[in-house]
Order: C-alpha cells, then structure tokens, then sequence
C-alpha cells in the first residue's frame, strides 16, 4: 500500500520538487510515498479552466491506483477534484491548500498566501471563503510568475521575500502558505529569512495523510 502524491499538472520539474520536499518525510511514514505526475495535465495549473479540467483524468488515473493505495494527496494548490475524488475513492483524500490552511492556523493567528498570479486570488478567496476561515485570512499576494517560471530559483525566491516581507509587515501575516507546489524549495530559506513560519503545502498535507494512514492502521 502507498501514499500517492499525485501532482495534476504534467510538468515533471514540479513532481521533482514535490518529491525532494516530502522526502524527509518518508521515515515517519507506516507506508511507501510516491509523487506521480499526470501526464494529461497542462504544464502549469494556473486558471479556473485548467483545474476544472484535471478533475476527470485525476479521477481516472487515480481509479488505477486505487486497490494499491493507502491515501491520495491531491498536489496543487487549487485542491482540483477534491470533493470528486473523496466521493469516488475509499481512502483518504487530502488537497494541499486544504490542508495548508488547517495547518496554518495552528501556527498563527493570521495567515498570509503568496500565488504565483493575480488571476490566482479569487479563486483562492473563494476556496478560504468556502472553508469559512476568511476572518483567519491576512492577505494573498502575487509573485507574477507563472508556474514555468518558477523555476528560475534566484528570481523566484528575490519575489518570494518581497511579497512574504509585504504580508508579514503591511497584511500582518504571522504565518505564510506557499500557494503553488512549484515553490517547494523554498520553505526553510524563506522562513529563515522573515522569522515568521511558512508553510509548505505539499508537506502540510503529507504529514496530514500520514497521520489518517497510521490511525487506521491502529483499528
């Protein structure tokens, strides 16, 4: 049985990162981990149509794998087909905004997100908004940078220290959510720098699969 980490858009780069960050978790783990990519996923999730348009080969690709899995981490922070898959399958389902969310509140009283895009936020305030946990909420604030571009390391981290700076001192952010899992290298540098903790979603909703894994397996 496994732990399916299973990133919805099709670029491998970013299953990488997913892999390396949750790594260290593997040792804490009751059962293997293992990041997939969805090869039918466009390169970047990145608009409401893109995550809508995950949610049934998502289904169909994790359907393959459902006799061998212990739990499903739905690894982009849209949570896309969420609700669908926790319907359809008889494992545990985690979304990695979902549970970055859960995570960040108890860590801090406000909490701040950094998306990659403008166009990012309001689905986001939707998705906070539908959780019921707005008044929680600190401020989501742009890198302007796509998913691609994410992987210019030294780029990426220059924005993420000043918008993350901007939540934490305007927002008053005690706690920052990194809302794409094309940031996951980024976790401890950016904590590091701003004194403040910073959440990793992947991670965040790892340890949460983790945890209902082990539970079960005390029954």
């Amino acid at each position: 049985m496994t732990i399916y980490v299973v990133n919805p858009n099709s670029s491998q780069n970013v299953t990488e990162g997913i892999d390396r960050a949750i790594d260290p978790m593997r040792a804490a783990s009751p059962v293997p981990i293992e990041a997939l990519t969805l090869a039918e996923g466009p390169p970047g999730i990145e608009t409401q149509a893109h995550a809508d348009g995950v949610v049934a080969p998502l289904l169909a690709h994790c359907a393959t794998l459902e006799t061998k899995a212990s739990a499903f981490v739905i690894a982009c922070y849209s949570d896309p087909g969420l609700a669908a898959l926790r319907e359809q399958s008889a494992r545990p389902v985690l979304g990695i905004a979902e549970a970055s969310i859960l995570t960040a509140m108890t860590l801090g009283q406000r909490f701040g997100i950094i998306s990659i895009l403008s166009k990012s936020i309001p689905r986001h305030m939707r998705y906070v908004g539908a959780m019921g946990v707005l008044d929680r909420l600190a401020g989501d604030q742009p890198l302007e940078m796509g998913v691609l571009e994410l992987a210019d390391a030294t780029r990426t981290f220059e924005r993420l220290k000043v918008v993350g700076a901007n939540l934490r001192d305007a927002a008053g952010a005690d706690v920052l959510i990194l809302g794409c899992a094309g940031m996951t290298a980024f976790r401890t540098d950016l904590e590091d720098h701003l004194g403040v903790p910073v959440v990793e979603p992947c991670q965040a909703a790892t340890a949460m699969a983790i945890g209902r894994v082990a539970q079960q397996m005390t029954r």
